[in-house]
């Protein structure tokens, strides 16, 4: 089983409408199993139209309560949090409340409560799930707004790829990794065979490439980069492929501007399988050759 993860240096670059055209046109040569570790904010099943089959509750750390029935309302709670998640309640004259988004789990309030009428309980920071598409299972997951561990939540739903992955004898999984250089996007590498970075000719295209290019290089994962929108800027097109060309970076592709991706992305397909002669299809197609080819 190989696995190859799609990311970038930066949001908004393309790499989830890339990694669904790869998706599609890598289920009709082997059989497939996909992950969407961009939790903070998955969007992948928007172009591959899953059903849901399972469905598990994910845990984060610890957050503070308050049992009203017990608290006297001294405020000490409020004097030692320096989150300033404690407040009065609405409800409850001289009571007070914890903000949920705003606690850290600190257990300050927790040990100076004089009536140990606060305790401190792990909580459901999201959920993740297991899906049928039209191109293999999919594993993806949601946080909820304002929690943390998004790292720990990309380990899980890569774990239980990886384990279907092994069960079935699947060729290939297919990562949508999230952008940028943080926590997700580590976990988001670990056993990949190759990294495909997907950047855009931007005026930040270089220093974002770079990053990208640093954190795969430190856990040892090989890169790929692919230009998407090349076509919209080509002096800046030019800058990136001589700065892969100079530290023999292989170049995927170049995929010009295409009105018709964001017209397939709206019916909820891939553009490859939405109109496959279209310039962006054609192009990711020969970026699916010479990927097929590296793994």
């Amino acid at each position: 089983m190989k696995q190859v993860v799609v990311l970038s240096g930066k949001g908004g670059t393309g790499k989830t409408s890339l990694t669904a055209s790869l998706a599609h046109l890598a289920s009709m040569e082997r059989s497939l199993v996909l992950a969407d570790t961009d939790v903070d904010a998955a969007n992948l099943e928007l172009l591959l139209r899953p059903e849901r089959v399972s469905e598990f509750d994910f845990t984060g750390g610890f957050k503070a309560l308050i049992q009203e029935d017990i608290c006297t309302g001294c405020g000490t709670c409020m004097e030692v949090c320096r989150f300033h998640a404690v407040r009065e309640s609405p409800d409850t004259p001289g009571g007070y409340i914890i903000d949920r988004i705003a606690c850290e789990g600190c257990n300050a309030c927790v040990h100076q409560c004089p009536v140990r009428a606060i305790s401190s309980k792990r909580v459901i920071a999201g959920r993740w799930f297991i899906s049928d598409s039209p191109y293999g299972p999919l594993f993806h997951a949601e946080m909820k707004a304002g929690e943390e561990n998004s790292g720990k939540l990309v380990s899980t739903v890569k774990k239980a790829a990886v384990d279907r992955c092994g069960s079935t004898d699947c060729g290939l999984l297919l990562v949508d990794g999230p952008p940028g250089i943080g926590c997700p996007v580590i976990a988001s590498c670990a056993g990949a065979d190759l990294a495909v970075i997907v950047t855009e000719p931007g005026v930040s295209a270089i220093h974002d490439l770079r990053r990208i290019l640093k954190t795969v290089d430190h856990f040892g994962v090989r890169p790929a980069v692919c230009i998407n929108k090349s076509d919209i800027n080509l002096s800046r097109s030019s800058e990136i492929m001589e700065f892969c060309d100079s530290r023999s970076i292989p170049l995927l592709g170049m995929i010009p501007f295409d009105p018709v991706v964001t017209t397939s992305m709206s019916g909820g397909y891939p553009v490859t399988e939405f109109d496959s002669d279209t310039p962006a299809s054609v192009a990711a197609g020969e970026i699916w050759k010479r990927l097929s080819s590296r793994i």
